[in-house]
């Protein structure tokens, strides 16, 4: 990256960096390496990259992307690459563009004729399947609900037969009535809610949707969940 060779190149390289869901022992070698390397770091929240850099001792040049506002750095970024400056890109937690800031300016990038690296490691829906006990084999990723309910039912209407394993992103405030309208529209299923994983209060609920309505009524958690629901048999 540095050296002879970064001399040479005519643009730099985007590094897409998969940083930890939670806990922040979960980066990865390679991706420490890079964010080391970098001239500059891309992130969606400053203060929660700097989190992380400081728990490794990686100063570095920052720059907030983040959504609604992604459009207006890609100019910036795409310019600080065309200069021959090594990027990478970081999101709060997981993998960037999955359900999170990085799709438009990877876009742009690849139109620009940038190279893209991608640095892989954590994701919540890697992370939330693998210890789910739901069939992997096939899976549907669906990532954050639509805002209005109206929408959010035609979805699962849309999905009644789907036989792939349903994961969905959304905030642990809106899990009761997402459990609801999923037993109104598709029935009663098996359902896994993955909650603050790799951090203190990791919590695995599983059941039917029944069984987890009642579980939930009553309760306030915080955070976001992911939510893994069972295909059509």
């Amino acid at each position: 990256m540095q050296g002879e060779n970064s001399a040479r190149k005519s643009s730099g390289d985007l590094y897409v960096v998969a940083t930890p869901i939670g806990n922040l022992e979960d980066l990865t070698f390679r991706a420490l390496r890079i964010l080391g390397e970098v001239q500059v770091i891309a992130c969606e929240d400053t203060r929660q990259t700097i989190k992380l850099l400081n728990k490794y001792s990686v100063k570095k040049k920052l720059i907030s992307y983040y959504h609604p506002k992604e459009n207006q750095k890609i100019p910036q970024i795409i310019s600080l690459l065309k200069q021959g400056k090594d990027v990478a890109l970081v999101t709060d937690s997981g993998t960037p563009g999955i359900s999170d800031p990085g799709y438009p300016l990877i876009r742009e990038a690849i139109a620009q004729g940038i190279k893209i690296i991608p640095i892989p490691g954590p994701a919540a829906i890697t992370a939330a399947l693998s210890a789910s006990g739901l069939p992997t084999h096939r899976f549907l990723f669906l990532g954050f609900l639509p805002p209005k309910k109206g929408a959010t039912k035609k979805l699962l209407d849309s999905l009644k037969n789907e036989k792939a394993t349903l994961v969905f992103y959304l905030p642990t405030r809106k899990l009761l009535s997402f459990l609801e309208l999923t037993l109104e529209t598709i029935g009663n299923r098996h359902i896994v809610i993955a909650r603050e994983m790799t951090k203190i209060y990791e919590e695995f609920l599983r059941g039917t949707t029944e069984e987890l309505v009642e579980k939930l009524e009553g309760k306030e958690l915080k955070g976001e969940a992911t939510v893994l629901i069972e295909g059509s048999l």
